[in-house]
């Protein structure tokens, strides 16, 4: 005797008073897998939670506020009293380029972050498995957020203690941060690209850390303009470092004018155009 069911076939021999049952799996659920259904954010959340945790377990997030005390000490106090005799309020003249610094050193953590997965096969087991494109590079950036926010806090917490304020508002105090965090992502997305085609951590942190600190000290944030030669005063006034600077003084003081913003504004959507799809590119091509 044979019965069917909803889940098979079940062969029913009967032998004398002993009965068997054999079930038979149905042939549609035969080799049937569940296909997998990744959430981007829930990966995005994943991996971003784990290297916030990586950051702070490598003491990174620690150096991020350490940063900002370095640069508050090393460029104040060897150039107060002679901004001073100048009638330079130097500490409200110099807090941008220390928060621009201290932006800008994140960069080098990005690129050191995206080397070490590169070189370690992180990035390549990511592509395959059903994680969606993107995610890594996004999930390292929005740690690089993280790591910029802190950096930025201890910033203006040690600006404050040498007697930096922002007199323009609150609006002005918090469009100051987001060029600050805009400038920040800026070059997180090109440490990122650099970093991912890179074979050396220590090598890209090298290479990254010249050209910062040429822009930084060939800028007006340390100094006037006119205390630069007239040849190379163009370069100065122009490069997007000085441009963050004069945008970002204005806002703590006074307020902003469009005709300063909009240099800003144009270096910061340029920089991403150039450098997110690159960072894009470099993360997802196979090595």
């Amino acid at each position: 005797m044979t019965t069917t069911t909803k889940f098979g076939v079940d062969q029913v021999a009967v032998r004398g008073d002993t009965r068997s049952k054999i079930a038979v799996p149905d042939a549609l659920s035969v080799g049937k897998h569940r296909r997998p259904h990744p959430s981007a954010i829930n990966q995005w959340w994943v991996l971003t939670a784990r290297t916030v945790k990586s950051m702070v377990k490598r003491y990174e997030l620690l150096v991020a506020v350490i940063a900002p005390l370095i640069f508050t000490i090393g460029f104040y106090l060897p150039l107060k009293f002679v901004m001073q005799l100048q009638g330079i309020n130097y500490a409200q003249f110099l807090m941008p380029i220390i928060v621009l610094q201290a932006m800008a050193f994140t960069s080098i953590s990005a690129a050191q972050m995206s080397s070490t997965e590169s070189i370690t096969g992180f990035s390549n087991r990511m592509k395959t498995m059903p994680v969606v494109g993107p995610i890594p590079l996004l999930s390292r950036q929005s740690s690089g957020f993280v790591r910029s926010t802190v950096s930025l806090a201890a910033a203006l917490a040690f600006g404050h203690l040498i007697g930096f304020r922002f007199s323009a508002g609150i609006g002005q105090a918090i469009l100051f941060c987001a060029v600050a965090l805009a400038f920040s992502t800026c070059l997180s997305f090109a440490g990122d690209a650099i970093g991912s085609l890179s074979k050396s951590p220590q090598a890209t942190s090298q290479a990254l850390t010249l050209p910062q600190l040429i822009l930084g000290m060939l800028s007006c944030g340390f100094a006037p303009e006119t205390g630069f030669p007239e040849w190379i005063r163009p370069f100065v006034r122009n490069q997007p470092v000085s441009q963050f600077s004069f945008a970002m003084r204005d806002l703590a003081q006074g307020g902003v004018t469009w005709s300063v913003l909009f240099p800003v504004v144009a270096w910061t959507i340029g920089l991403i155009v150039v450098f997110a799809p690159l960072a894009f590119w470099a993360s997802m091509r196979r090595s």
